[in-house]
């Protein structure tokens, strides 16, 4: 019997099968903001789908971890008794997301609940490194700021992105078009979150990349540090480890504070705050604690999807946005980040009309445009922060500091060096949302595809720098089940702005996310099915 892993029944006593769950029926449908999603549980007694023993193409630097976390040590019972104690605690707590497996349990509120997908003990993290992140939140914040407002170098870095991908052309159409009216968005909001791995290797602290659409887990990375701390309190002692070593994350009631401080500004007290959701959103229950205002600062929230706001929505004479007869003040997008979310011009629509209105938008087309793939590495280029956005050179040298190596694909040097050693490189193209980068032996196969196309194509990608994180024996648990593996984790800051004209209203850094996956799994989406939620101890 594998010892690595184990199903909670619902008597409380521990059952394992090699082949079927002990859990409720249906636990066993994997979170999936799209189709593909990868399961940390397989139906062999011995291998996992993405067997721990498989060697990576170049495996990392290893270095023993501290005998303190290495939770593989921890024996059967125990684990068993922290796993029951994190399912009561998330049933009791809304730590829940959809199960795949019920069908409306992606539109119906109440239908269909499992817990999120969690590690069991949190992820250590060297604390100077946390601070480093926390400090860099508000340089990022004012970033995005400064290059949403440089209309020329936006279309001038993604020129040749937009002949080769089509969602970002349509998204730069929509940017035109603002630019055509005049149109100024003068109270601005960001809701980001910039992600983060160590680099074993070379001891450095890299971002992966910074997201200004639809940055998720606010609501969840909340709960799951609760969680963490609940189960250290009763199980530390055991453990050696200290709840108070977890950091304290507020970031949902930062979002909402952002989101309400933006309605005021708006002035219209009769206006409501409308999230733009997907039609089928099994993650809802971490955007209902965001946008779970009424209570907390009197203020009416709607979720309609894109859809909706073209069937339902106008603007009135005075540029304000109507749908289905409420007056819109801030519109919050959890949905309109990736091609899916656009499947006919019904939706293209909705998007360019909310851009067309008076109301404040989270984000903007131009603050979207900011984080795509193609900006970042721009961004990165020798002296573009310092003579076209950033004057404070301490500020310049951390951002420096934390971007990985990117390139566009027309360097040909470094397209040469990704066909030799492609296990070095990520490709990534302009998306969002989990399952979209491309490893190992198929880089040098997309570039030589591409190559003997002689098309405009290599520019819907760009190349970064693989980052190899130190590897931990971890626990991870989905469906009811934990397994033991050798896993990665990668640290999110969440980041909160608020403008109105001059006046900066909000900068800071509000917030953590940590997400931990097994080791040998190159993607990273929680809600795409290849991560877990994880908290940060403090080492």
């Amino acid at each position: 019997m594998d010892a690595g892993f184990g199903c909670v029944a619902c008597s409380g006593t521990t059952r394992f099968s090699a082949y079927k769950s002990t859990t409720f029926p249906g636990f066993f449908s994997t979170l999936g903001r799209h189709s593909q999603s990868v399961s940390f549980f397989s139906s062999s007694p011995k291998l996992t789908i993405m067997s721990q023993c498989e060697p990576l193409t170049l495996a990392p630097v290893q270095h023993s971890p501290s005998p303190l976390f290495d939770y593989h040590r921890l024996d059967q019972q125990l684990l068993h008794a922290i796993a029951y104690d994190a399912l009561v605690w998330s049933s009791l707590h809304g730590f829940l997301v959809g199960d795949k497996s019920v069908q409306r349990s992606g539109s119906v509120p109440g239908v269909g609940l499992v817990h999120a997908p969690v590690a069991l003990l949190p992820a250590p993290f060297p604390e100077n490194q946390w601070r480093e992140a926390c400090e860099l939140a508000p340089i990022f914040n004012e970033l995005v700021d400064r290059v949403s407002l440089d209309a020329t170098f936006l279309r001038e870095s993604l020129s040749r992105t937009k002949k080769a991908d089509e969602f970002t052309s349509r998204l730069l159409d929509i940017h035109s078009k603002m630019l055509q009216i005049n149109k100024k968005e003068e109270i601005r909001l960001g809701l980001h979150r910039s992600d983060y791995m160590l680099d074993e290797k070379t001891k450095s602290f890299l971002q992966i990349e910074l997201n200004t659409i639809s940055s998720s887990f606010a609501g969840h990375s909340n709960l799951v540090t609760e969680l963490h701390r609940y189960i250290l309190a009763r199980h530390g002692k055991l453990l050696g480890l200290y709840s108070k070593r977890i950091p304290a994350n507020n970031a949902v009631n930062q979002y909402a504070e952002a989101l309400a401080k933006a309605w005021s500004e708006y002035n219209n007290p009769r206006a409501v705050i409308m999230i733009v959701v997907q039609t089928e959103e099994r993650n809802m229950y971490d955007q209902h604690f965001v946008s779970a205002l009424y209570n907390t600062h009197n203020i009416t929230t709607v979720r309609k999807t894109l859809a909706e706001v073209d069937q339902e929505g106008e603007i009135l004479p005075d540029g304000t946005l109507s749908v289905d007869g409420q007056a819109i003040a801030v519109i919050y997008f959890r949905a309109g980040y990736t091609p899916v979310d656009y499947p006919s011009e019904s939706e293209w629509r909705a998007r360019l009309l909310m851009e067309q209105s008076s109301a404040i938008k989270c984000p903007s087309i131009s603050y979207h445009l900011v984080g795509t793939k193609k900006i970042q590495q721009e961004l990165a280029k020798p002296g573009v922060l310092e003579i076209r956005f950033l004057e404070n050179k301490d500020d310049i040298a951390k951002l420096r500091k934390c971007f990985a190596g990117l390139w566009s694909l027309d360097d040909s040097n470094i397209v040469r060096k990704a066909i030799e050693r492609p296990e070095l490189f990520v490709m990534k193209p302009q998306r969002e949302g989990g399952g979209n980068n491309i490893y190992g032996d198929d880089v040098r196969e997309t570039i030589l595809k591409l190559q003997k196309a002689d098309s405009q194509e290599d520019a819907a990608y760009i190349l970064m720098q693989r980052i190899f994180p130190t590897i931990s024996g971890a626990v991870l648990m989905r469906n009811g089940c934990w397994h033991k593996d050798r896993a990665i984790s990668e640290l999110g800051i969440f980041g909160t702005y608020l403008r109105n004209k001059d006046r900066v209203i909000i900068n800071k850094q509000s917030g953590y996310l940590m997400r931990t996956k097994i080791s040998s799994s190159d993607e990273g989406g929680v809600a795409a099915g290849f991560a877990v939620l994880d908290s940060v101890y403090m080492t």
